[in-house]
């Protein structure tokens, strides 16, 4: 027994090219589609100030997103792991700071992302059917595991999941467009929104990017499969650049039909901006139908979070001795398992973090945010860094106007962590701390390699 686990279980196996074109489609678009559509439009909103405001800010997130997934196309064709930025990271800035971006994913991002997602399906699923003072918390942590066991059975199983919730998912959103364009009255015209009179400020219009980008969030993941996406040097940038445009229209086209349905003032008065709508369109029953929307929204994302965050999780243990348990790929389920069960772990404990503050929602966006910014700027720039250091790599696709738009987007996500140390609260620190904790890390594992390689 012992030696058929060690056969479909080991650091021999590789990851292997099994997810089809319309799958890396369906991971990326249903990690970006959360449940942010429907909640963050009311803030953009009120943030931006007049419609033609609104509007301009979700193209220009859009816009802003194909930027960086562009940059991600030329990174992925030319050094396709599934280690993604990690691998990205290493290659341009060495191993140590790698880690700690590995470290991070372990702790906070991914880990955080899931417990996060878990906590919205949780509160939506609470209104439909409350199991107690910690019914949140209980659908939580089964949605962890549930969605962990279905990934570990293995890679078609979790892709095939994907596939499903993605289209519910965006059948939710097509929901919502309907809602507004077609069945809800038209608002009554109002006055402006407080403070808009004179236009929309150059402050809010950056308030307004920063829930835009947060919602447009998540296409970078599409990095840690690209090892197992058949024909992935042409595949992945046509899977990236497609769920971009897709995620765009859809996000574009919900906030007219809120628009339409709500007035500006009515979205930025809402705090279910998405309920509201669905049910002035339709009663009471709307607002179960939004319920049900967003659990959805927050399975898909979470289950395909679940997927490539254990991705990461596989490429630290497979360069670093002392974490060399991570590394393991099983052979028959086509998944790094045991990476898949840590990553549980840590969500489950993450899970817990947010229950005993009485804000898990909250606390995890502030958790998160600031630490994933700073790595996210570092893997825009390890583009350049890359063009320099590596010139004689094949790269199949080319960013076009270098290095114009990997300025641009480095910009753009180095304001973002910024602003995610400048408006969060204490949670944000617990990440910053959190990640500190890896530097440490970092020195014991070094400190392990050296005594293996004196007794090698």
């Amino acid at each position: 027994m012992a030696q058929a686990d060690s056969a479909t279980a080991s650091h021999d196996a590789r990851p292997q090219p099994t997810l089809g074109l319309l799958d890396a489609i369906a991971i990326i678009v249903g990690i970006v589609i959360g449940a942010g559509i429907f909640r963050l439009p009311s803030l953009v909103a009120g943030a931006a100030g007049s419609e033609a405001a609104v509007i301009a800010v979700w193209l220009a997130g859009g816009a802003v997103s194909l930027i960086g997934a562009l940059c991600y196309a030329e990174l992925t064709t030319a050094f396709p792991s599934a280690g993604g930025d990690y691998h990205f990271l290493t290659r341009a800035y060495g191993k140590n700071l790698s880690f700690l971006f590995a470290w991070a994913r372990v702790a906070v991002i991914t880990t955080g992302s899931i417990a996060l997602l878990a906590f919205v399906f949780g509160d939506f699923m609470s209104r439909l059917l409350a199991l107690g003072p910690y019914s949140t918390t209980i659908y939580a942590a089964a949605l962890i595991v549930a969605l962990t066991a279905i990934n570990a059975a293995g890679i078609r199983k979790g892709a095939l999941t994907q596939n499903w919730l993605t289209l519910l998912e965006v059948g939710g959103v097509l929901i919502v467009i309907v809602a507004g364009l077609l069945v809800a009255p038209p608002a009554a015209p109002a006055a402006p929104a407080a403070g808009s009179a004179g236009g929309a400020s150059l402050g809010g219009i950056g308030l307004a990017m920063v829930f835009v980008l947060l919602t447009y969030g998540g296409w970078n993941e599409a990095a840690y499969i690209s090892a197992e996406v058949k024909g992935a040097r042409r595949n992945i940038a046509r899977a990236l650049i497609w769920s971009i445009l897709i995620i765009a229209v859809l996000y574009v086209l919900a906030n007219l039909a809120m628009i339409r349905g709500l007035g500006l003032e009515g979205m930025a008065k809402s705090q279910a901006v998405a309920a509201d709508l669905l049910e002035r369109a339709w009663g009471p029953a709307g607002a179960v139908l939004i319920s049900l929307m967003v659990a959805i929204s927050a399975v898909t994302s979470a289950n395909a979070t679940i997927i490539v965050g254990a991705r990461s999780n596989y490429a630290l243990g497979c360069d670093w001795p002392m974490l060399s348990f991570l590394g393991r790929w099983n052979e028959r389920s086509g998944t790094p398992t045991t990476a898949l069960l840590v990553q549980s772990g840590v969500a489950l404990a993450l899970v817990a973090l947010g229950t005993a503050t009485t804000k898990g929602l909250e606390t995890m966006v502030e958790f998160t945010a600031p630490v994933f910014w700073f790595f996210f700027t570092l893997a825009g720039a390890s583009l350049i860094v890359l063009r320099i250091r590596e010139p004689d790599v094949p790269r199949p696709f080319r960013v076009p106007l270098y290095p114009v738009l990997p300025l641009v987007f480095c910009a753009c996500t180095a304001y973002l962590l910024y602003a995610s140390l400048a408006y969060t609260g204490w949670g944000a620190r617990i990440g910053v701390a959190v990640l500190a904790m890896g530097a440490v890390l970092l020195v014991v594992n070094l400190r392990y390699r050296s005594l293996s390689l004196k007794r090698s």
